[in-house]
């Protein structure tokens, strides 16, 4: 986008009514936002250009209905008390995603509290951009605590099963 372009857009928002305006092309993407002074009659203040040289993303979702309190959370669904954590070798998610502990959301789980899995055993699915990737057990023992809710986001490394080794 050349600058006499810019120019024009620049000045068609400051002569219309719109707060904002977001064009992307060839990669390239500008905003231009007008923020309204309520003592010009609704015509323009001021005039910011945001520009960017990623890819056009969809804007975030803007909220329709009322705020509401937030609730609390639910309890975590394993009750198992764990003590003593030294002993205990950890699964990690090796990206970041989407933790999934079943194929399918009417399927049962991969692993529960107390299972014994063996090495190779897949344990979980991590999504990531869309690919459903899964995540194998590298040791073999007995499944002490599942740390991470059913479809909740995992980060590169973040401990997702407490494994006590054999």
């Amino acid at each position: 986008m050349n600058t006499s372009y810019i120019k024009k857009l620049i000045k068609l928002v400051e002569d219309s009514e719109i707060e904002s305006l977001e064009v992307s092309s060839w990669g390239r993407r500008i905003r231009i936002v007008q923020k309204l002074n309520p003592s010009n009659n609704g015509h323009s203040g001021q005039t910011a250009v945001l520009s960017a040289a990623a890819p056009a993303a969809a804007p975030p979702p803007v909220a329709t209905a009322p705020a509401v309190a937030p609730t609390a959370p639910p309890p975590p669904t394993q009750a198992t008390p764990v003590e003593d954590t030294g002993k205990y070798v950890e699964i990690t998610s090796p990206m970041v995603g989407t933790f999934y502990a079943a194929p399918a959301p009417d399927a049962s789980s991969y692993v529960s509290i107390n299972e014994k899995i063996s090495v190779g055993q897949v344990v979980c699915i991590v999504e990531a951009m869309k690919l459903m990737n899964e995540i194998e057990s590298e040791v073999s023992g007995r499944v002490v605590k599942i740390l991470v809710e059913n479809a909740q986001p995992v980060e590169f490394g973040q401990a997702v099963f407490l494994i006590d080794p054999d």
